[in-house]
């Protein structure tokens, strides 16, 4: 547990780690996935009631979604400036919130409604709120659906915990943890899959966040705000986008699809210039996985350093040149 800690304390300490999703991300997602959530236990394990907008949209949605429990835990208390809720409460002294709740009467002024709610009936855990303490994985056990955005340094270890209990799972993450020895087979073998937003995202992030060049503002109450161009989200949760095949345009063109220096595949500058009629294997980038439907590729691995894992099969090379790193498919309708 001491290394779980150590890692659990940096990833609070990292200003680049903690990002704070939008009300209008979660439900944006949360759209296309409305059916799956009837008569489910949702927990999120990464969230403090009082400032998390995945608390605020499953409270303000519970009976939309016919939720049939809610639980919100937190590590700490937040990061952002919150009444405490116990006010004799030692500054030293910090132990988890949790929200726990299995109905909810209608929010007349949701606003003040809601912060009266949260008040009322959000209580403090035992412990940390480690989301890997046995307090919190006893949560988990009895969950049905993980709905949350970890710091990033612990997306593994999140996708981890929800694998191993076999949970039903929406998690926001960077693309880089795709291609994770512990994430990539999963991908491969159609265990997860991404969801609809892939790319662009906003998030708040803590005050006390160094400004960057770009990427990085600050609106007009104060708040910094960043945005990624590689965040995900990860999930096992059924949607229609991962059943639709990728329309495919482009002839096999020597000239345009080279074949890589250090081995039988061709390279494909992006998704567009996929080739409809070749059978082999194809080094395509990896937003890829993004448009991935398994009866219509098939993924062979990746190729990046050629040593990161046994998924990694090689360095990619291109007329003695380095290229980034790419997905390995092969198209199922033609394949030899």
């Amino acid at each position: 547990m001491a290394n779980k800690n150590t890692n659990l304390h940096r990833a609070k300490r990292s200003k680049d780690d903690e990002f704070y999703t939008t009300y209008e991300t979660i439900e944006n997602e949360l759209s296309h996935y409305i059916s799956q959530f009837k008569n489910k236990t949702v927990l999120c394990n990464c969230d403090n009631p009082f400032t998390s907008n995945f608390t605020k949209y499953f409270v303000q949605n519970f009976n939309i979604l016919g939720l049939k429990r809610l639980v919100c835990t937190s590590y700490t208390p937040a990061d952002f400036q919150q009444p405490s809720l116990f006010e004799e409460e030692s500054q030293t002294y910090k132990r988890g919130f949790v929200l726990d709740i299995s109905e909810i009467e209608a929010l007349e002024n949701v606003d003040r409604s809601f912060s009266d709610f949260l008040m009322s009936t959000v209580k403090e855990l035992k412990g940390n709120g480690d989301f890997r303490s046995s307090e919190c994985i006893e949560y988990l056990a009895e969950s049905d659906i993980i709905v949350t955005n970890p710091p990033f340094s612990l997306f593994k270890e999140m996708v981890a915990e929800v694998m191993k209990y076999n949970k039903k799972f929406l998690i926001i993450g960077n693309q880089n943890a795709l291609t994770y020895k512990e994430i990539f087979p999963l991908i491969q073998n159609n265990i997860v899959w991404t969801g609809y937003q892939f790319g662009e995202m906003k998030f708040r992030v803590p005050q006390d966040s160094e400004p960057r060049s770009t990427r990085y503002w600050v609106d007009e109450t104060g708040q910094k705000w960043r945005s990624l161009g590689n965040a995900m989200w990860l999930t096992n949760l059924d949607n229609e986008r991962r059943h639709q095949n990728l329309a495919l345009t482009q002839r096999f063109n020597p000239a345009i699809h080279q074949k890589y220096d250090n081995y039988n595949a061709i390279h494909v500058r992006n998704i567009t210039e996929i080739p409809f009629d070749y059978s082999g294997i194809m080094g395509v980038p990896i937003t890829i996985i993004n448009r991935y439907n398994s009866e219509q590729f098939e993924i062979i691995g990746e190729a990046n350093h050629g040593s990161d894992s046994q998924y990694d099969i090689f360095k990619p090379i291109l007329k003695g040149k380095e290229v980034f790193k790419r997905i390995l498919i092969r198209n199922k309708a033609i394949a030899v």
